[in-house]
Order: structure tokens, then C-alpha cells, then sequence
């Protein structure tokens, strides 16, 4: 029952002022209807952008060393990167669990594992948000899927923006943007209703009203037809001057009523408060910076989150642990890499097979060797340098 609803029921038996029953009652006092963030064209941009390069991105299993971290390329490695669900790739897995947790989850995303009898991981499935309900308890939380209750330590639960009373717990930003979003569908609404609006004729026809014909809407339609309708596509009009004059308007425009600004506006602050640079939203020009201080501080953040869970939640040695690997999503020119690991190449950090493999290429077998210019030679060797002893080369020719 609506507030209008009670107020009818009340009506019957107490005195009511009857303007709360009226129609600009209506329209002064209740919202026009709630919008959902996941039905926003501009927010559905920015979080399909994130979750796209999310999941794009490799997932790595990393081993600590003492003298750096290793990949380790096992089956569990491949389950994680190639085939989590068995029912999707793993791209549309990541991409679930990233705009699940931004948008219909409400900041929550949640995955069940399911395990074989040998304790591996056989399948992570997917848990629609409409079925879980996170309650609270002393352990400290339990996940309610379709009325069956699991511990926090049985499923995989991403949390985005944790929540001040409940931090275990997501919130998303629906509070944040709710206002921008209302004002986004009303900037909407207003321009296809002013755009359809029929109130907006760019011609003016006058007409003698002491003419019969325009006395009655047939005649009106009449003269129409016969000076006007009739003229095929450029041709003039001919009409009788002493009976119709025709005036031409410049029609009230969108820039006049300074929607187009309120909207660059608000879709700015919808970007700023995402986190995603306003050139994917049609606002400002792409700018290679932005869009690279945005994956650091984005793209980056959010993926440590399902980094986080599944490590703590799959893995038992504590040497383990799952990365996601940024460097293909940084905005670089083919001349930047072939330059920065042409360098590397020369101080012998990497091979020219590791090089051919940034750029996308196979390796090849003659470019496994590593190359360094002659003068580079180890700290503790400077000072056996043929230059530096008495006589140089010739002490070297004489021995």
C-alpha cells in the first residue's frame, strides 16, 4: 500500500485536507520511481570497463624464493586460469565476480567451491545474488544460499567498499551515486520528451482568420494541402499574399535549457566517484596517463581483492598465493617496449627470448644466449681491468 493508498483509508475516518489527495499532491511530494544502478547506461559503462580489463588479465600462481618470486605452472595454476567453471571461460568467470560485486551484489560476490573427495578443487560455481543473504552471527558470519547456511571459510566471498558496522561485509556505492543517478534518467526523460514534443514547429503559417475555410479544422487542413502539402521537395510555395504569411522559428534547443552541461556534469562526478578517467564516458579526449593512473589505482586495487580471497581460501601453503598480471594493460607503444627491454637485454636482466615474448612473439632457439657489451663486468672484477694495471696490454702481451 502507497502513501496516497493509507491516506485514502485514513480519509474514512478522520478529516483529511483534501489537497494530499490530489494529483500535485502526487507529483509535489513522491519520487517519480527508483532507479537501479545496474539499468544506468553510465554506470553499466564504467563497470563493464573495469570488469572487461580485469578479466582480462592472467592469474599467476607465485611461489616465494629467497631471491624473488617464481611462477609455478601446475594443474591447480590452470584450473585457476583457464578453467575455474566448467561451465564458462575464465574471462566471463572474472568479469561475474568483478560487475556482480560492483552492481547486483551491492558490493558482495560470492563463489562456492565445490571439492572432490580428494579434497582438489572440482568446480567454482557461481552463486546469484538474489539467493544469498549474509547474516550475522558470532563466528562472525554466515552465508544463507537458498536457505541452506554455510560458515564464511566455505565459500569465496568478494567484498568491495567493506562497511563501517560490518567490514567483513560489501556496500558497494549505491549510496554514493543514487542521487546522480536520478538526475541522469531525469535529464533523460526531459530530452526524449523535448525532443518528441510536437509543441516545436520550425514553420508558422498565418492565415486571414476572417477566411471561411479556416473556420473548421477540415478547412484548416484544406489550405494545407492545396498550397503547401502538395509542393514537391524544393519547389516554392506559391500562395496568395494578402491571405497567408509564412514565418520561420529557431526552435528552443537542449543547449538553450542547459541540459547538455548538467549532464557532462554529473556524468564527470559519476566517473570521479567509480573511479574510471570521463573519456570513456564520451566526456574530454583520451589521455595516456589518466587512463595508466587508473589501472594503478582501479583496476589494480579491485583485482587484489579476488587475489586476496582466492589465496586465503584455496591455497594451504603459506609459500603460495594468486596474481593477476597488470603489465598487459598498461597503455604502451610497441617503440616503448622494444626500447625499455632492449635495455634490459644489455644489462643480461632478460633474454631476448623473454623480450620476443613481451612483444607477443615465439622464441627462438639462437635467441636464448644472453649478450652484454664488453665493458660490463661484475663490481668485484673492476679491478682486474688491463687498463687499470701497470703496462696494460702490453703486461698482457709479455706474459
Amino acid at each position: 500500500m502507497n502513501f496516497f493508498q493509507k491516506l485514502k483509508s485514513k480519509a474514512r475516518a478522520e478529516p483529511i485536507h483534501p489537497w494530499f489527495l490530489t494529483t500535485d499532491a502526487y507529483d509535489t511530494l513522491c519520487i517519480s520511481g527508483y532507479q537501479r544502478l545496474d539499468t544506468n547506461p553510465e554506470i553499466r559503462t564504467c563497470v563493464h570497463k573495469i570488469a572487461n580489463l580485469i578479466s582480462s588479465m592472467t592469474i599467476y600462481l607465485m611461489e616465494n624464493g629467497e631471491k624473488g618470486d617464481n611462477r609455478i605452472k601446475n594443474e591447480l595454476s590452470r584450473k585457476l586460469d583457464v578453467n575455474p567453471c566448467s561451465y564458462m571461460t575464465r574471462k566471463n568467470f572474472i568479469y561475474w565476480i568483478v560487475s556482480t560485486m560492483l552492481l547486483e551484489g551491492k558490493g558482495n560476490s560470492i563463489v562456492f567451491p565445490k571439492i572432490d573427495s580428494a579434497g582438489l578443487i572440482d568446480d567454482l560455481i557461481p552463486i546469484q545474488p538474489g539467493v544469498v543473504n549474509i547474516l550475522v552471527n558470532d563466528k562472525p558470519y554466515t552465508v544463507n544460499i537458498n536457505g541452506k547456511d554455510y560458515t564464511n571459510d566455505d565459500v569465496l566471498h568478494f567484498a568491495y567498499n567493506p562497511a563501517s558496522n560490518e567490514p567483513w561485509k560489501g556496500k558497494g556505492f549505491t549510496v554514493e551515486l543514487k542521487d546522480l543517478v536520478e538526475t541522469l534518467a531525469q535529464a533523460t526523460k526531459t530530452k526524449k520528451g523535448f525532443m518528441s514534443d510536437k509543441w516545436k514547429p520550425s514553420v508558422i503559417i498565418s492565415v486571414d482568420a476572417m477566411t471561411d475555410e479556416f473556420a473548421s479544422e477540415d478547412g484548416r487542413e484544406k489550405i494545407l494541402k492545396r498550397y503547401i502539402s502538395d509542393s514537391q521537395a524544393g519547389k516554392p510555395w506559391v500562395i496568395p499574399a494578402d491571405m497567408i504569411k509564412v514565418d520561420t522559428l529557431k526552435p528552443l534547443s537542449l543547449q538553450d535549457l542547459a541540459i547538455t552541461d548538467t549532464v557532462k556534469l554529473d556524468k564527470q562526478t559519476i566517473a570521479g566517484l567509480i573511479g574510471v578517467p570521463a573519456f570513456f564516458l564520451g566526456v574530454g579526449e583520451f589521455n595516456k596517463d589518466e587512463y595508466n593512473n587508473f589501472v594503478d589505482t582501479t583496476i589494480l586495487p579491485i583485482a587484489q581483492v579476488i587475489e586476496q580471497e582466492l589465496t586465503k581460501k584455496l591455497l594451504y601453503s603459506p609459500n603460495l598465493y594468486f596474481k593477476f598480471n597488470p603489465r598487459s594493460l598498461y597503455n604502451y607503444s610497441l617503440t616503448e617496449m622494444v626500447g625499455a627491454g632492449g635495455e634490459m637485454v644489455k644489462l643480461m636482466a632478460m633474454s631476448r627470448n623473454e623480450l620476443r615474448n613481451w612483444l607477443g612473439m615465439s622464441p627462438r632457439e639462437d635467441m636464448e644466449e644472453l649478450l652484454a657489451l664488453e665493458n660490463y663486468i661484475p663490481q668485484d672484477k673492476l679491478g682486474d681491468q688491463l687498463k687499470l694495471l701497470q703496462g696494460g696490454d702490453n703486461n698482457a702481451k709479455d706474459e
